[in-house]
C-alpha cells in the first residue's frame, strides 16, 4: 500500500505557493517598471513634439507647404519665382506622397542639406541654406512634430521651372554656393543672439527681405534691405533700422505687434506670404512666439546696420 507523507506534501505545496507569490510579486514589479518607463517615454515624446510644434511656429508654420483652402501641410501651394513656379511639397507622414517612409536622418538631411532620400537636390526655394543653421535639438524636435501630424494622401505637384536641366542646375548651384552652418545649442542669454538665430535660421527672414544676385544667391551687402522681386512677385520691404526706407522709426513694441498680429504701425495689415507665416497653419505661426522670443527678434532687427532701400535699385 502506497503511503503518503502528508507533512512533506504540505511542505511542498507551501513552497510552491511561496514561489508563486514571489513570481507574482516580481511580475508586478516588472510591470510597474515597464509602465513607469513607458510613461516617461510618452512624456518625453510629448515634450519633444511640443518643442517641435513651437519650432514649426517660429518657421512660420512652414507656410509654403499648405495651399490656400487646402489640407494643412499637404503641399500644393504655388510659389512664383523668376525661375518658374515651384509647389510646396507634402510634409505629412503619408507613406506614399509625404515623408512617412523617410527615416529621421533623411528628413533632417532634407531640411538642413536640401537632399532627398533618393539623392535629388532641392531647389533653394526650399530654404535649406538658412535651415542648415538649426540646432540639432530644434531640428530633432521638428521631425518629432512632423511625425505627429495627420497623414494626408495628396500627390505632390511637379514644378514648372524655366531652367534647362533643372535637376543638374540645382546640384551645381548647391555645389557652388551652399556651405552648411553649424549652430550649437545655447542658453540664449543674449537676446540679440537669440533674435539672430530665430530670424536667420528658423523664420528665415532674409529669404524674402534680401535681394538676390543673378545667380539666385542672397546679396548680403544689402541684407534685409528689401527685395523688389520677392516671392510671388511681391515687394518685400526693408526691415533694417533705416529711418527713411526701413523700420528705424518703429519702436520694438511695434515690431513685436507686427509679428504677433500682422498690424503695421499705421494700422494697415500685411498681405500675401507674410500674412500666411504670421497666422500660420493649425500647427502655429509667428503669432505664437513667446514674449521673450518676439522681443529678441525686435531687438536683433534694431541692432543691425541700417541700409537704405535706394541702395538696391
Amino acid at each position: 500500500m502506497l503511503m503518503v507523507d502528508h507533512t512533506a506534501l504540505q511542505e511542498d505545496m507551501k513552497n510552491a505557493d511561496e514561489k508563486s507569490s514571489v513570481r507574482l510579486f516580481c511580475l508586478f514589479l516588472l510591470c510597474g517598471f515597464v509602465f513607469g518607463y513607458l510613461q516617461n517615454v510618452w512624456a518625453d515624446n510629448a515634450a519633444l513634439v511640443a518643442q517641435g510644434q513651437y519650432v514649426f511656429a517660429l518657421a512660420g508654420g512652414c507656410g509654403c507647404h499648405t495651399a490656400d483652402k487646402g489640407p494643412a501641410n499637404a503641399g500644393g501651394r504655388p510659389i512664383e519665382t523668376p525661375y518658374g513656379r515651384f509647389y510646396g511639397t507634402n510634409i505629412t507622414p503619408d507613406p506614399v506622397h509625404g515623408i512617412g517612409t523617410w527615416t529621421d536622418r533623411e528628413i533632417i538631411d532634407a531640411i538642413r542639406l536640401g537632399v532627398k532620400p533618393d539623392g535629388t537636390v532641392m531647389s533653394p526655394v526650399m530654404p535649406y541654406p538658412a535651415l542648415s543653421g538649426m540646432t540639432d535639438e530644434d531640428v530633432t524636435a521638428l521631425v518629432a512634430f512632423l511625425r505627429s501630424l495627420e497623414p494626408v494622401a495628396q500627390e505632390n505637384l511637379p514644378h514648372e521651372v524655366s531652367l534647362p536641366f533643372s535637376g543638374l542646375a540645382m546640384r551645381v548651384w548647391r555645389w557652388l554656393f551652399f556651405e552648411p552652418i553649424e549652430t550649437r545649442a545655447a542658453a540664449w542669454t543674449d537676446p540679440i543672439a537669440r533674435g539672430r538665430y530665430i530670424s536667420e535660421h528658423l523664420a528665415h527672414c532674409q529669404e524674402c527681405h534680401t535681394p538676390r544676385t543673378v545667380f539666385g544667391t542672397l546679396d548680403r551687402t544689402r541684407d534685409l534691405a528689401g527685395n523688389p522681386a520677392g516671392i510671388d512677385g511681391e515687394v518685400a520691404p526693408n526691415i533694417t533700422p533705416d529711418d527713411e526706407t526701413g523700420i528705424g522709426r518703429w519702436s520694438e513694441g511695434e515690431i513685436v505687434s507686427l509679428l504677433r498680429t500682422g498690424f503695421l504701425p499705421n494700422f494697415d495689415t500685411v498681405q500675401g506670404l507674410m500674412a500666411v507665416v504670421i497666422d500660420g497653419v493649425p500647427g502655429g505661426g509667428y503669432k505664437d512666439m513667446t514674449d521673450e522670443d518676439a522681443d529678441a527678434v525686435a531687438t536683433y532687427l534694431k541692432s543691425i546696420p541700417p541700409r537704405s532701400r535706394a541702395e538696391q535699385e
